[in-house]
């Protein structure tokens, strides 16, 4: 019977951690999600190469801005279809509330490109627009210490 029980455990906590890979290695346990699925457009199919383009562009300016980050952006998965946003100091998202103003300032950003200008959504786009244009599936950000929120991305098929 302890055998049993022994193998039922180790099971489930195979599927527990196959369901999140990257829980309690990039990131704690994810504490909270919500799903978006609004398409405001119908912007031309991106693949894995946009999605990792638009991390790295984000990243280098990131890099050669004469502050260090306090966050880092990184893609994960075979088509590099989850958005990770872990932060690098104590208190750049010490609550979920400055997660989600840093989010808000990403959506300023954005809203300025000429991408968003030509799909004319420089007044009502988000940076979770962008995302669900881009494909991506996931969206996790955390303080990398204590909390994790994820955004589910759902498209009607």
């Amino acid at each position: 019977m302890r055998t049993l029980l022994a193998a039922c455990l180790i099971l489930f906590a195979g599927i527990a951690s196959a369901q999140d890979k990257y829980a309690g290695y990039y990131y704690p346990e994810v504490g909270s999600e919500e799903e978006f699925g609004r398409v405001i457009t119908d912007a031309p199919f991106a693949g894995k190469d946009i999605r990792v383009n638009f991390v790295t562009t984000i990243t280098k300016a990131q890099l050669e801005a004469p502050e260090s980050p306090r966050f880092v952006l990184f893609t994960k998965g075979g088509d590099s279809d989850t958005l990770i946003i872990i932060a690098l100091d104590d208190e750049v998202f010490k609550t979920v509330y400055r997660a989600r103003a840093l989010l808000a300032q990403l959506t300023s950003n954005i809203r300025g490109t000429a991408f968003f200008r030509q799909q004319n959504l420089e007044v009502t786009g988000t940076f979770f627009d962008m995302l669900q244009m881009m494909r991506f599936k996931r969206l996790v950000i955390s303080d990398g210490e204590n909390w994790s929120h994820q955004v589910n991305f759902k498209r009607a098929q």
